[in-house]
């Protein structure tokens, strides 16, 4: 099952999402910087964030889930998403006000993160159809109410055969966008023991700044040029923190050209810290 979820990412990058289709872990020649916000209920706001005009700003609202949001049990719901993030935060009028304040701001949910209550959140679809057509119509839904731009991937436990998960997700975002629903998509499977993505975050907490890179130059090699994002975890709890070196490493890597962004999981008030957003502006921005 771990090397199949490296397999399923890269079979959804190179099969259902050709070069010409912008789903990309970053645009062209554009300095990107994405955080997944909503999901630990700290009352962050995007107003909290400081928001450098130079580079592309994604906020992910983290999460849409396809299980029932008002059950105790928190059922599946056949592939119907419903909202799972800090909406009285982050709430569409939030969204609209933060994009007409700064036009280099755009907004994404993803779905589906790795629990729901206290239970693991699985893909587990009962046929291709119907998740597609379930998943396309609630998301719909969702991302026109909240005025949003685009979708993260973010499916971590399965109960379904690769093939099928990338059938499913290959529809869902191409009908997305085919609608004018999305304009980009993104794609963040998880670290394990045995594969690795750009959620540099859950290696080990040691990590130092030569692991960074060595696993970040793996990890550029294994998704066969797709560009792919520096990322940490703001709780400190895994890879290389900001602490241990994290911007000399993106800095380094900006100086040989692979620095394409910056990715970072907010698990607390990680926005009330204007020093660290001004050093991470400054990573993207080194020359």
């Amino acid at each position: 099952m771990e090397s199949s979820k490296l397999l399923i990412a890269l079979f959804v990058f190179q099969v259902f999402f050709p070069c010409h289709m912008s789903i990309q872990a970053a645009p062209e020649n554009s300095d990107l910087f994405r955080e997944y916000i909503g999901a630990e209920f700290n009352n962050v706001k995007f107003t909290d964030v400081p928001i450098d005009s130079n580079v592309e700003f994604h906020f992910i609202l983290s999460f849409a889930i396809d299980y029932d949001s008002t059950s105790g049990s928190h059922s599946p719901t056949n592939r119907k998403f419903n909202v799972f993030w800090d909406s009285d935060n982050l709430s569409p009028s939030q969204i609209s006000s933060i994009k007409s304040t700064h036009s280099n701001v755009k907004v994404a949910l993803s779905i589906v993160g790795d629990s729901v209550g206290d239970s693991y959140a699985y893909f587990d679809p009962s046929s291709v159809d119907s998740w597609v057509s379930n998943a396309v119509s609630s998301l719909t839904n969702i991302i026109q109410e909240y005025h949003m731009d685009g979708i993260d991937i973010d499916y971590e436990h399965f109960n379904a055969d690769p093939d099928t998960f990338v059938e499913c997700i290959g529809k869902l975002v191409k009908t997305l966008k085919d609608n004018g629903v999305i304009s980009f998509a993104s794609i963040a499977p998880f670290d394990d023991d045995d594969t690795v993505n750009f959620q540099f975050y859950a290696y080990d907490q040691g990590t130092t700044v030569s692991q960074f890179i060595s696993y970040f130059n793996t990890q550029s090699s294994n998704y066969n040029g797709g560009k792919v994002l520096a990322s940490f975890i703001s709780d400190g709890s895994g890879g290389l923190t900001p602490k241990n070196g994290f911007f000399t490493a993106c800095s380094r890597l900006k100086s040989e050209n692979k620095l394409h962004g910056i990715f970072v999981c907010n698990h607390k008030l990680y926005s009330q810290s204007p020093t660290s957003i001004s050093l991470l502006s400054n990573a993207l921005n080194v020359s």
